[in-house]
């Protein structure tokens, strides 16, 4: 899930490719200790295994997951409905650097530092919910996804997280539902068809690894995103791609995925703690060179007054991109629409500049925001020789259409 690592990138390249990131992820959900153990159980609960026909079976079993997707979707609404407020908030370092803190612990409790459960009071009292029935098998889907909170935690996180940054209600719910498709799929294959599926055992504490993993390198991602320092000296160049996948299969090699923590011997601990660490950063430092691959564009090194002021002086056009350090559709449209030849050799007759507003409550981003009427990110201007505003585009912006707005610009 890379963006599981970096989910931003998905929403940038479209619904599909987002909704397939969460679909993957529910999946992998679903083969955790936490949920996985289950599955035949709970079909047996809501009847599926005694149904009359197979046509029965799937029915219930359908609304078994139409449950869970009723459970997760208004999570994804709420987010995308709240995410102006939560970029205004991730504008802040010392709140990313609590965000890393908060996936850094759940990837320590992936890892098995510490479990993480609902009081089995609770639990005991919603495997009671339902019954036999397409009624009693929705109502124990909608109880599923509190059940297996524990493990669907860490991921349900990284992706409202994800889909706040996007501001889009549609995507959230688009995202969530796929996330409970994923989530619901293995129930739904059990219930229909009554597929066997392989016995519980280690394979599940290698997933729970893998997530944690991706947990972590979410941390440094935000991490990053405070202190940009963290991340300047990795280049996109074939030595950091091929040194930093070169550690990654030695991570793994050495027991990032397989071994276990649990294990009563000190080597295996210190193999596993050495592998996860090192996959760890050379992902992060894959994913840092891949975002910054192909930034070819040639940006004014003035500030934006100094650079409106040599458009107008010069008679040229301007180009103004308002970025953010926590905005992934900016990192997009530098990695896609600003790095296209063609839009390189179009732009070229713009005077080009970027105005960072990841800390908005700066005086002079703020008076320039406001005088430009910029409310959300991201949000780029293109301006005629007079000056005037010629285009305005406020969401990512494939190449072609971008190049077409510079055409007509003048």
């Amino acid at each position: 899930m890379s963006s599981v690592t970096d989910f931003s990138q998905a929403v940038a390249q479209g619904p599909l490719t987002a909704a397939g990131v969460a679909l993957l992820g529910g999946m992998l959900v679903s083969l955790t200790p936490c949920v996985y153990p289950m599955i035949a159980i709970t079909v047996s609960v809501f009847g599926a295994k005694q149904a009359e026909s197979r046509w029965h079976g799937i029915g219930l079993s359908s609304a078994f997951v139409l449950g869970i997707v009723a459970m997760f979707v208004p999570l994804g609404v709420v987010a995308g409905l709240t995410g102006g407020l939560f970029g205004s908030v991730l504008q802040s370092s010392w709140v990313l650097l609590v965000m890393a803190a908060l996936f850094l612990a759940m990837a320590a409790s992936l890892f098995g530092a510490f479990e993480v459960a609902l009081p089995s009071a609770w639990t005991n009292r919603l495997a009671a919910v339902g019954g036999i029935g397409a009624r009693g098998a929705f109502g124990l889907g909608l109880a599923c996804g509190l059940i297996a909170a524990p493990c669907t935690g860490p991921v349900l996180t990284g992706i409202l997280t994800w889909i706040a940054q996007s501001q889009s209600a549609l995507l959230g719910g688009l995202a969530m539902g796929a996330f409970a498709l994923g989530l619901g799929l293995p129930f739904f294959l059990v219930g229909a068809f009554a597929v066997q599926l392989p016995k519980s055992g280690r394979w599940m504490i290698h997933v729970k690894s893998l997530l944690a993993m991706v947990m972590a390198v979410v941390a440094l991602y935000y991490i990053n995103t405070a202190f940009p320092i963290l991340g300047r000296w990795i280049r996109p160049t074939t030595p950091v791609f091929a040194s930093a996948t070169f550690v990654v299969v030695v991570g793994l090699a050495l027991g990032a995925v397989h071994r276990d923590f649990g294990s009563p011997r000190l080597t295996d601990k210190i193999f596993k703690s050495v592998g996860a660490a090192s996959t760890t950063l050379a992902a992060f430092v894959l994913i840092i060179a891949l975002s910054t691959a192909g930034q070819s564009l040639s940006w004014s090194k003035t500030a934006f007054r100094s650079a409106q002021k040599s458009a107008l002086s010069s008679g040229k056009p301007l180009l103004v991109d308002f970025t953010a350090a926590w905005c992934g559709a900016c990192k997009e449209l530098d990695k896609h629409t600003f790095a296209d030849a063609q839009v390189n050799r179009e732009a070229g007759r713009f005077v080009a500049v970027k105005v960072d507003a990841t800390d908005d409550e700066n005086p002079t981003v703020k008076s320039i925001m406001s005088e430009l009427h910029v409310v959300g990110l991201p949000t780029v201007l293109l301006f005629d020789s007079k000056g005037r505003e010629a285009a305005r585009f406020n969401d990512f912006v494939p190449p072609a259409e971008f190049l077409a707005a510079l055409g007509t610009v003048h």
